[in-house]
């Protein structure tokens, strides 16, 4: 499927038809990589499920060992049932593809398919998706040593219908799932520690034990000085209700670094103001965060922080299944953030950062599922010389 052309300009790089791959990689280095180790809690039947997920190798060759750039994603990990057909109820879909996802596994595959270090802290079932999982996370080389399995609860399903635009609604198989009962004592509180930045989201919130869990992660790496990333990734059908998860969601706002919201949760979080008024959007900006992002699909994204704010073009694409895109997003962006921080205050490098992240975006939406359709750093700069061309 070929990338429309569009209008496009990032700092750094020439927008002509001289734009090359030099170019490109001067502006988008391959990021450090560290060695993972295959020592998680695996249930001892682990290793008799072998099924094959989307890895693809690095083009970035041999990894190097070298942790300092380490994302560590906290939260879900589950099956996404994605219809075969667009623009059909659940009830009339003729069949589902089955599709690993979970936002902070989402973004922790992302990072690693980007060329960037990742783990994952979760919890799945003890079953055959869960050992799925846990082979899919080995095979895109994310460190999952703070994964673990629950002999009592499944893993989490979701069934998602497509509208013929691409956009989704959810049906969620949980009650409880795994990733629900994470408890604070399952917690590999070194892994959090020794990470440059810990990504998580909102849905490790809504119940016990994983709500305890959550915030005991947060406050170990916050003490260690990691930088703070937060993707609220509104779910409203999981939440006891609309207020809960508006509560929810803002109780651990102030303590983020990174926010990354879309225009419709700016709609939910603010009850109703305009997402498009940057006075609006400000209200949000804690005294103490870094850098707000606002996500705009197609359109590309807005930026703010307390020097300087602005917006990024997209890249137009065909879209066939938006699941995902947003958490592409964010691992284009903590995959540029965890190598070389000094873009939070340099507007110029930010700029090509999330020119970096909207392409990730643009292509995960090219195909059906998350993690299957997540692109690698060939692919994305790819996307970057033909959106310029």
């Amino acid at each position: 499927m070929a990338l429309h052309a569009t209008a496009f300009s990032f700092t750094g790089v020439s927008t002509s038809n001289k734009a090359s791959r030099s170019s490109l990689l001067s502006v988008f280095p391959a990021p450090r990589r560290c060695t993972v180790k295959a020592t998680s809690r695996y249930p001892p039947s682990f290793h008799r499920c072998k099924i094959q997920g989307r890895a693809l190798p690095s083009d970035n060759g041999p990894l190097e060992k070298d942790e300092s750039s380490l994302v560590v994603c906290f939260g879900e990990m589950l099956i996404d049932f994605v219809p075969t057909t667009s623009g059909l109820s659940l009830a009339e879909a003729p069949a589902f593809k089955k599709a690993p996802g979970g936002a902070p596994a989402n973004v922790a595959v992302g990072i690693s398919r980007l060329g960037g270090s990742s783990a994952f802290i979760g919890k799945v079932g003890e079953d055959e998706f869960g050992y799925m999982l846990a082979e899919i996370l080995k095979e895109n080389n994310v460190n999952s040593d703070g994964m673990r399995f629950d002999p009592g609860a499944r893993t989490a399903l979701a069934f998602v219908t497509l509208r013929k635009d691409g956009e989704r609604e959810f049906m969620f198989y949980r009650n409880p799932s795994a990733d629900m009962l994470l408890q604070e004592d399952e917690l590999d509180l070194e892994l959090i520690r020794k990470a440059k930045v810990f990504h998580y989201g909102s849905i490790s919130l809504i119940t016990e034990p994983c709500k305890s869990a959550h915030i005991a992660a947060a406050k170990a790496a916050k003490d260690a000085g990691v930088i703070l990333s937060y993707d609220p990734n509104l779910r409203l059908p999981l939440w006891p209700s609309a207020e809960s998860a508006r509560e929810g969601i803002l109780s651990i706002w102030d303590t983020a670094d990174i926010i990354k919201i879309s225009e419709e949760e700016i709609l939910f979080l603010t009850q109703g103001e305009d997402p498009y008024d940057d006075n609006v959007v400000r209200k949000l900006y804690h005294p103490n965060l870094k850098l707000l992002l606002v996500t705009e699909g197609p359109e590309g994204c807005r930026y703010y922080t307390k020097d300087f704010s602005g917006r990024v073009k997209g890249i137009k694409v065909d879209a066939v299944d938006t699941t995902g895109a947003g958490d592409a997003f964010v691992a284009g962006i903590l995959s540029q953030l965890a190598s070389d921080d000094s873009l939070l205050q340099d507007e110029g490098k930010l700029r090509d950062a999330l020119s970096f992240a909207n392409a990730c975006g643009a292509l995960t939406v090219m195909e059906r599922g998350a993690i299957p359709a997540l692109p690698t750093r060939e692919e994305v700069l790819n996307a970057l010389l033909k959106s310029v061309a």
